[in-house]
């Protein structure tokens, strides 16, 4: 409550106020924690649990109404709501964290918000920061129309504390400026290196090579098995030292490559290689889980955006509505993700409904000690 006292109400004063707006707020987020994906579903939810929440909002005019909980939505100035999302969950992080500080990775990776283009507006792109071990959103930027990840991961990382930590992002992000950054803030890099890098992954690809059957070369072999699935990885490390030109990576110390084959049926994929750069000295088993650790930003955070928030299926497409409402399906799933109390083996989809229908489980999550 006290975090979204810096937000600023979007409304003009002088046009009359029915709802208190940093009631709103609470509104929209404990409902999008209790499974409500719509505006429509949102302002059912907050009728149906009118007397819930007056249990500790003042509701002086009741519940607000379906078009004044867009209407916000669309107002709603998302750049401070987000600098309020990133200080909140710094105060998150450092409750679930020994040394209040993450030891351990942050996946950089994007997602368009497909829903977000309909009635003739354009789908937004959001790039998120994802914190892997703690499966905590650290914060969010929207891709500039006509514009794409370069410009976005930037900002992004400007306003995120990566001190001591290792930031992975795809080839995307493999950028001299973006390396510098995140050295610069006292971070590490692992970035995928692709064609858009080509004297880099030339000289990576010479290495590797030139290293083919030495024994001492440092590797790691991985076979996972499940879903009918079989996958096979082999990574290799080798030094970095007199590949990479460190006045354009700075710090670089490491240069790796991953294997990957996989086996679907009777189906065998062909051999898949990728290459990275690392300011920080890794292993070869390092590497292998810092890299699984990334792609699985598509399952714990993409996939659960889709399938838990319905989030593509969203039709909201006008003004700051689609980005607000992302980072509203984001809060919640950090507070869920932070409920530690809960010992069951519950899916995310579960523990939304759980909130919905049980009152004691949605205070629990909200942190709600003592109602008058």
């Amino acid at each position: 409550m006290s975090y979204l006292d810096e937000i600023d109400d979007p409304r003009k004063p002088s046009n009359g106020t029915l709802h208190d707006f940093r009631e709103i707020l609470v509104i929209l987020i404990a409902a999008v924690l209790s499974d409500c994906d719509t505006v429509e579903d949102i302002t059912f939810w907050a009728r149906t649990k009118e007397a819930w929440l007056r249990r500790f909002l003042v509701l002086k005019n009741g519940i607000p109404s379906e078009e004044t909980f867009l209407r916000i939505l669309r107002a709603l100035d998302p750049k401070q709501f987000e600098n309020m999302f990133r200080r909140w969950v710094g105060g998150v992080v450092g409750a679930l964290s020994d040394d209040a500080g993450l030891a351990g990775t942050i996946a950089i990776d994007g997602k368009t918000v497909r829903g977000s283009g309909s009635g003739g507006e354009s789908a937004i792109h959001m790039v998120s920061a994802f914190a892997t071990e703690l499966g905590l959103v650290l914060g969010q930027e929207k891709v500039a129309a006509k514009s794409n990840e370069i410009t976005a991961i930037p900002e992004l990382l400007e306003a995120l504390s990566i001190k001591g930590l290792l930031v992975t992002i795809d080839a995307m992000g493999c950028q001299k400026s973006i390396a510098k950054q995140i050295v610069a803030k006292k971070g590490d890099y692992l970035l995928m290196v692709k064609g858009n890098q080509p004297k880099l992954l030339e000289a990576i690809e010479t290495a590797f090579i030139d290293q083919h059957g030495v024994e001492s070369v440092d590797r790691s072999s991985l076979v996972e098995r499940g879903h009918g699935r079989t996958v096979g990885q082999i990574a290799s490390v080798l030094s970095a030292k007199g590949i990479v030109d460190l006045a354009d990576w700075p710090k670089c110390v490491t240069i790796g490559r991953i294997d990957s084959m996989r086996v679907v049926g009777d189906k065998q994929s062909d051999l898949e290689r990728r290459y990275y750069i690392s300011s920080r000295a890794l292993s070869a088993e390092q590497l292998a889980a810092a890299i699984r650790a990334h792609w699985g930003v598509e399952n714990r955070l993409h996939w659960i955006l889709d399938v838990s928030f319905s989030e593509d299926a969203s039709t909201v497409a006008k003004d700051n509505a689609p980005q607000n409402l992302s980072l509203l399906r984001k809060i919640a799933l950090n507070i869920i993700r932070a409920d530690k109390t809960d010992t069951r083996k519950s899916s995310l989809r579960l523990k939304r409904k759980g909130a919905a229908w049980d009152d004691g489980v949605r205070e629990r999550m909200l942190g709600i000690r003592a109602i008058c």
